[in-house]
């Protein structure tokens, strides 16, 4: 990425933190989701998920979706998706998990999916929603698999938009970095760089500015005094993904099962650390789709060629085809 790409990147990211209201806080204060936020205080906890709950524009089909948000991101980004399950007649969840966007984001907690998953439950229990259809993307993809495992009778489908954890990058040659190195990282993040990794792993290489609108919500607590805090939620998170693979287990998924995968796509936790010759081979996902599809029973792959790691921000009429046929299929 040259000076002259990361200069324009980084005023349009400017320009956009202007158009959405300057959000400097670690809980995205001063920014509004796209619909009426909601707050479900965990039993026996002091902590809070944020959530969003979309009710049908179209005739109701009685079927519900519940949204997982990837990690650098929150419940927002999925507004033109719910939009479109709802005018399918789905009631639409949309949590931010505890760490992530306007939830809870304690340092002293058991950052595991397990805890995710069961956090999960029981804010779909609260809202008594019964059995979901649920899209996970990017690291809620990887969620969403190891909700599938622990409690498959929640579910009647699985939709996976590039979901992170196709593979276990520590049995593949790529060290472990550590909290404290993650930390030290995330500590040394900038705005500039958050486009650059971006656009390198999520747009292979092609930047458009409406991608900045997501650039900025992640960028835009850099300053807040309370940003430690959030580096080292953001470590922990990452300790999480790193040392929890699902790779190992798709045989046991029982759950319908469809895979929606931009094949541009080469994100790979800490590809950094691995020898060049290990690393170019990571985050293949036009290789991974169809070896993933082949070890998950039931499962199908819908590939979408020249997309990357976000279908649904690229190109959002390819991913609304796709997504219709997955929730058709069954």
């Amino acid at each position: 990425m040259n000076l002259k790409s990361i200069i324009a990147g980084f005023l349009t990211l400017l320009l956009t933190a202007t158009a959405l209201g300057q959000t400097t806080g670690i809980n995205l204060e001063g920014y509004d989701y796209p619909f009426r936020e909601q707050k479900f205080q965990l039993p026996d906890s002091s902590l809070s998920m944020t959530y969003m709950l979309v009710e049908p524009t179209g005739t109701p089909s009685g079927r519900t979706a519940v949204l997982l948000h990837g990690k650098n991101f929150n419940g927002a980004y999925w507004e033109s998706t719910a939009n479109l399950l709802a005018s399918q007649g789905f009631r639409v969840l949309i949590p931010d998990q505890i760490g992530f966007g306007k939830s809870s984001k304690p340092i002293d907690y058991s950052y595991t999916f397990a805890q995710l998953v069961s956090n999960t439950r029981a804010l779909v229990q609260e809202v008594k929603l019964g059995k979901v259809t649920v899209i996970g993307h990017s690291m809620g993809g990887m969620l969403a698999m190891h909700w599938a495992l622990l409690a498959p009778e929640d579910m009647e489908q699985l939709i996976l938009l590039n979901p992170i954890g196709l593979e276990d990058w520590n049995a593949k040659g790529v060290p472990y970095r550590g909290i404290d190195g993650w930390y030290s990282r995330e500590l040394k993040t900038t705005a500039e760089a958050i486009i650059a990794y971006q656009k390198n792993f999520y747009y292979d290489g092609k930047w458009n500015p409406r991608y900045a609108r997501w650039a900025n919500l992640l960028a835009a607590p850099l300053s807040s005094p309370d940003y430690p805090r959030l580096a080292r939620v953001q470590a922990l998170t990452t300790a999480m993904i790193v040392s929890q693979p699902v790779a190992h287990r798709f045989d046991q998924i029982q759950v319908p099962t469809t895979l929606i995968l931009g094949l541009r796509d080469r994100t790979a936790l800490d590809k950094d650390l691995a020898p060049p010759a290990v690393a170019q081979e990571l985050g293949r996902y036009d290789r991974l789709g169809e070896e993933v599809r082949s070890q998950i029973p039931n499962a199908r792959l819908i590939p979408l060629d020249d997309l990357g790691h976000l279908p649904q921000v690229e190109d959002f009429p390819r991913f609304e085809k796709a997504l219709l046929d997955s929730l058709n299929s069954l």
